[in-house]
């Protein structure tokens, strides 16, 4: 598929709004291009994962990031948060090392006794931050994992009888291994279910890692000095496009027929849920923005619909999980393919 989709034929005028119905938000893609290409200095050969990662920022959610260690997925997250400035230099970024011996305190915060003020103090952890990088997340147990749940929700943590509101921009990046490996947890459906996306960072080409070797030093200088380009009142302006991103009623019924076939489909145990329904939906608007449109489009729709769902599935047999999800969407992009939609 074309990465610059903003140059779609006329075909893909039939998904935009009427004239009379145009919104009048100025997608600002230029801006979230400089963003691409600054972490690509860093994050090399991934730039599909870097825009699904901006995707689920923009969309207001998280992402989890699946592949073994050294493949970068690190690295990314840190230079995501360094090229966003916040009220100091650069975004507050936080990252956890999980695993098996962490508890719910270490991600939270907790109360200490101030002698001065012969009282407790509440100490904030890490989830009061900005960027996220919850690094294994399922090397830690259950009961920490669902620590994770309510902030990421709902954008708060609540501790006894009191509230605390999280950054307006807060965002979590999660990696894990894969569940083969030795000493990890399976994520439990309720925590799966928070992040918007899950994607396989995968290896790159022969090509670029022998870039990467030939210019170590140089890719390593670049990491060490990454500059903020765009700061927390662009990601929140982006984020109020995106929700003004015009979808048409065929994309709709699209995205509603995906969801539905999920739950019939021979090979699927557990289908999608209506909230499955409304993240894609929210994902494919921020999606639009990336590619400088104001509106949805199939091929929207054909890039995101299985990173989206597939996570959310329970499969009869886990190697035919692919084939499931991809002629689901299949069978409902020709649908749309085939529509004479009026301009």
């Amino acid at each position: 598929m074309n990465e610059d989709i903003e140059n779609t034929n006329s075909d893909n005028l039939r998904y935009a709004p009427p004239m009379s119905e145009a919104s009048s938000t100025a997608v600002s893609g230029q801006n979230i291009d400089v963003l691409i290409e600054n972490i690509g200095k860093v994050v090399k050969g991934h730039r599909e994962q870097i825009i699904q990662i901006i995707t689920c920022l923009i969309a207001k959610g998280h992402i989890l990031l699946e592949d073994n260690p050294g493949s970068g997925k690190t690295v990314l997250a840190k230079t995501l948060a360094y090229s966003l400035s916040g009220e100091n230099e650069h975004s507050d970024f936080k990252r956890i090392q999980f695993t098996p011996d962490l508890l719910p305190m270490d991600l939270i915060g907790t109360h200490l006794y101030d002698e001065g003020n012969k009282d407790f103090i509440f100490k904030k952890g890490p989830l009061f931050s900005n960027i996220l990088l919850a690094d294994e997340i399922n090397r830690a147990s259950p009961k920490v994992q669902s620590a994770l749940l309510e902030c990421m929700a709902e954008n708060q943590i609540s501790i006894g009888d009191q509230t605390y509101k999280l950054e307006d921009l807060f965002f979590v990046i999660a990696t894990q291994n894969p569940i083969e490996m030795e000493g990890t947890y399976p994520l439990p459906n309720a925590q799966l279910d928070r992040f918007f996306m899950k994607i396989n960072f995968g290896y790159v080409t022969e090509e670029v890692e022998l870039e990467i070797y030939k210019k170590q030093l140089e890719i390593q200088k670049s990491q060490d000095s990454v500059e903020a380009v765009l700061n927390m009142k662009d990601v929140l302006m982006l984020r109020s496009q995106a929700e003004e991103v015009h979808v048409a009623d065929e994309i709709i019924v699209g995205i509603n027929n995906i969801v539905r076939n999920t739950r019939e489909h021979s090979g699927i145990i557990l289908g999608a849920s209506i909230r499955a329904g409304i993240i894609l939906l929210k994902c494919l608007r921020a999606y639009a923005v990336i590619h400088k449109r104001n509106y949805v489009i199939e091929d929207d729709l054909a890039s995101l619909a299985k990173p989206v769902l597939q996570h959310r599935l329970l499969f009869k047999n886990l190697g035919a999980e692919t084939n499931a999800v991809n002629s689901i969407v299949k069978s409902e992009i020709d649908r749309l393919s085939r529509l004479n939609l009026r301009r």
